[in-house]
């Protein structure tokens, strides 16, 4: 059944594939705070911090741009919204917090995995006396999927947590300025700021920093490379999805959990009450 189905969407143009990418994970972010509130934010960030990372090792073509684009950018991008989520409705405090998990969810996935990965594959005699033929080139398949380069580990970890520590700074400053109001500038304008922040942080580190700093200098990438594939080439796909935020954080308000709800709303009367 998945396999018709995976069939079925290859067949669809890269592009088509972005959009229905976009809808389906942007729209699991109020069907998992609605039953869940908070906890359910930390759920998503997590899961689409390991889920990104997964993804970044499949690229795809665009018509609209000229080199290939590692995917994981849509994933990633959405526990921005998710911390900001947080950020407007629950707290800065919160929002920290559900960052920490996220690093940390990264970190138990890559220790869990290398465990997995340190037991003995079996032989073809042993997986054909036991009938698991099918396990067999499944130690291969983990292995390409989860074997860390710790380069890259280190690079995403680092640009994580400083792009989503600034992402809340950024939400919360700009709330500062706007008061309870335009919600939408601090949407747009701290993912916009922090996208930028951690391509730069990521790149600049996972292929050319640490590539020199190791003595591995034919993966070492050029300038341009660096800035007009791997900074600006997912860039412009997280700054399209930047725009497209604040409806989804507008709609997250009426499918937070009740007593939530309730809690949000007199905390924001709060902050629009003008003394006499």
């Amino acid at each position: 059944m998945f396999a018709d189905l995976v069939a079925g969407l290859n067949a669809l143009p890269t592009e088509a594939m972005l959009v229905i990418e976009l809808a389906v994970v942007f729209s699991l972010i109020p069907l998992v705070l609605r039953p869940f509130g908070a906890a359910g934010m930390f759920i998503f960030i997590g899961i689409g911090i390991v889920a990104a990372n997964v993804q970044v090792l499949k690229a795809a073509s665009f018509a609209f741009y000229a080199a290939p684009i590692p995917l994981g950018t849509v994933a990633f991008s959405a526990t921005y919204i998710a911390t900001d989520v947080l950020t407007e409705y629950y707290g800065r405090a919160v929002a920290k917090k559900a960052v920490w998990l996220g690093f940390s969810a990264m970190l138990l996935m890559t220790v869990m995995m290398l465990l997995a990965m340190g037991y003995q594959p079996m032989s073809a005699e042993e997986a054909a006396a036991s009938g698991m033929d099918w396990a067999l080139p499944n130690a291969d398949h983990i292995a390409a999927l989860y074997m860390p380069q710790a380069t890259l580990l280190i690079a995403g970890l680092s640009s994580y947590l400083i792009s989503q520590f600034n992402d809340i700074f950024v939400f919360q400053k700009i709330r500062q300025w706007t008061g309870p109001g335009a919600l939408w500038a601090r949407a747009c304008g701290s993912t916009a700021v922090s996208a930028l922040i951690d391509n730069i942080v990521f790149s600049t580190l996972a292929w050319m920093v640490f590539p020199w700093l190791l003595g591995q200098h034919d993966q070492v990438v050029d300038l341009h490379t660096l800035i007009f594939t791997f900074i600006l080439g997912t860039y412009w796909i997280r700054l399209v999805m930047a725009l497209f935020e604040a409806p989804f954080i507008y709609a997250a308000r009426w499918f937070l959990p009740d007593a939530d709800r309730r809690d949000y709303e007199a905390r924001d009367s709060d902050a629009l009450a003008v003394p006499a």
